[in-house]
């Protein structure tokens, strides 16, 4: 039985679509119950609901389990992890690319009440000890090596007292709290026990071990740390319970139509909440199967999963869907038989979106908008709404969850005014690990989570984000959103992919600057492209300055940084004047 619970705020009344906004606060409808239990719980009535569907394919490892497999290798894990003396509430990071060990850490975690802590695949050691001791790590599972990143070897320089203390016994001088390090693959470490020695068979009393613990946690305990980027100073841990994460995956795979008879592409990095929440959780919510296709993002394994399974959704950040698009072998997969998926992460091009619903069959595409702090997802489009909503904006508040824009003051802005979005409800985080100052600035006294994202709201409470605070550009006093600049970018023929952002300047304090990537075989003419946009805004929104450029500098989950790319480009620009 898969118990639901209505715990919507009981400030937080239904919308009423036919009754236009005069201002930019909406709340989304409560018909559909909210999910009461753990997620250990929940996957267990789902795998006892359907103990032959298939569950999870993972096609680099050759792994292909029906829900009563892949539950049976959930709990050989646990197990395992318990007699670790790993307990409730102790954190155990998971530092890999995406394979099956870490969705099996995911929900052998959470059946144990264990807090897992997702760390980037892309960390180098000085991010990892802060990471280990911001949160205060008991274990860490991890990959042997990942692209450049050789994890056993950055694990050793942080605690060479691995080469000395027996496994599960370490005690080292730099990483107190730090006692087992699991390793993936087959090769021996000092120091360190291999992933599938900790898993083992289950005799009968495992099942009830399993089940008192189960019986000991509650939807409201905390599961899962998330690092958030950390544009600005060192990440924060946002800290997530089981009725955040459980629920927004639920949500969402209602918002998808989905069914335990969907197969959902995933080749969004784990670690972060679009693969973990939206993939895995949002699976599990309905029975269906999760397909991942390589360690990470490859366009052509990405395409070659949705042909060889037949995939009906499939999620991607836009930069993995343009990838696809643009792809040589594009044209030669099928994809006919996908119908929906999310398109997250980044705001999504009009025109990528266009060519994602018509040249690869998502005609039920929907965009996702949240933050890692709303577990992650607050906003999300309609598959019966208007094109154009579909489109233009990121949709509507969803299901349990409040959202209005704001001015400086805090006061809600008139429809179709820029502000500030916020969002509340039970997506809303705990709040960051140890961070109380942190999470006060984030989260003020009324429960209003405050996103950094500029939107407006139009009057059925769809809301279009035009930027972020922070990288809003301000040029001789006037507000420009680059969004705006890069919608026009995309739609000139030779473009592929625009990031607008602002440099500093003498004269006007920012002056406006695009780095283009352009189609194959197309002429860098940068005169062209200044002329094209001239057409088509205001004078003062044309970039000064036009790079053309190959690659962009991102995060592991497709997100462009621009911070890097402004101190790129001024530093550029500052060893010109002075040559």
């Amino acid at each position: 039985m898969l118990d639901v619970v209505d715990s919507s705020p009981s400030d937080c009344p239904s919308p009423s679509f036919s009754c236009p906004l005069s201002m930019s606060e909406f709340s989304g409808p409560i018909d559909t119950p909210l999910a009461s239990q753990t997620i250990g719980t929940y996957f267990d009535g789902i795998a006892s609901r359907y103990p032959e569907n298939l569950a999870v394919v993972v096609k680099h490892q050759n792994v292909r389990w029906t829900y009563k497999q892949y539950q049976q290798h959930i709990d050989e894990l646990a197990i395992g992890l318990l007699e670790l003396g790993i307990n409730p509430g102790d954190r155990v990071g998971i530092w890999s690319p995406n394979n099956i060990e870490w969705c099996l850490t995911q929900f052998a975690t959470a059946k144990i009440g264990a807090i897992m802590v997702c760390i980037n695949p892309a960390y180098r050691p000085e991010e990892l000890y802060y990471a280990l001791t911001n949160v205060g790590c008991i274990a860490i599972i991890c990959a042997e090596k990942f692209k450049t990143s050789h994890y056993i070897e950055m694990l050793y320089e942080l605690a060479p007292e691995l080469l000395t203390n027996e496994p599960g016994q370490l005690t080292c001088s730099a990483l107190p709290e730090l006692k087992s390090v699991i390793r993936m693959g087959d090769d021996l470490s000092p120091g360190m026990f291999n992933f599938n020695q900790i898993k083992r068979p289950l005799v009968d009393n495992d099942h009830a071990r399993l089940n008192s613990l189960a019986a000991s946690q509650t939807a409201s305990d905390a599961i899962n740390i998330q690092f958030t980027s950390g544009t600005t100073g060192n990440p924060k841990g946002a800290t997530l319970s089981h009725h955040n994460i459980l629920n927004n995956g639920l949500l969402v795979a209602e918002a998808m139509k989905l069914t335990s008879e969907d197969k959902l592409c995933i080749p969004v990095p784990l670690y972060h909440c679009f693969g973990m929440v939206l993939g895995n959780l949002v699976c599990i919510a309905k029975g269906a199967a999760a397909v991942f296709p390589s360690e990470s993002f490859e366009p052509q394994a990405t395409l070659s999963a949705v042909e060889s399974e037949q995939c009906t959704g499939l999620h991607g950040v836009p930069t993995m869907f343009i990838a696809m698009l643009e792809h040589d072998c594009f044209k030669q997969f099928d994809l006919s038989s996908l119908r929906t998926g999310i398109m997250a992460g980044a705001t999504c091009p009009e025109e990528v979106m266009l060519r994602v619903q018509d040249l690869m069959y998502m005609k039920q595409v929907l965009i996702g908008y949240g933050q890692t702090e709303t577990s992650p997802i607050n906003h999300i489009t309609e598959i019966d709404a208007p094109l154009s909503k579909r489109v233009t904006t990121v949709g509507r508040a969803m299901a349990h969850t409040q959202v209005k824009i704001i001015d400086e003051s805090g006061q809600t802005v008139a429809i179709n005014q820029a502000g500030e979005v916020c969002a509340r409800g039970y997506c809303v985080m705990d709040g960051y690990w140890n961070d109380v100052e942190k999470t006060q600035v984030t989260i003020d006294n009324q429960g209003w989570l405050h996103s950094g994202d500029i939107g407006e709201m139009d009057d059925e409470g769809y809301v279009k984000i035009v930027g972020r605070i922070k990288d809003m550009i301000i040029r001789g006093g006037e507000n420009i959103y680059p969004r705006e600049i890069e919608e026009k970018l995309y739609t000139h023929g030779d473009v592929q992919d625009a990031a607008v952002f602002g440099v500093q300047s003498d004269k006007y304090g920012e002056e406006v600057c695009a780095w283009i990537k352009l189609r194959p075989g197309c002429v860098e003419i940068e005169d062209e492209i200044r002329h094209f946009l001239t057409e088509k805004i205001a004078y003062f929104k044309v970039p000064r300055y036009i790079k053309f450029v190959t690659e962009y500098p991102m995060t592991v989950t497709g997100k462009i940084q621009k911070f890097k790319m402004r101190d790129l480009m001024y530093e550029e620009l500052h060893k010109d004047l002075n040559s």
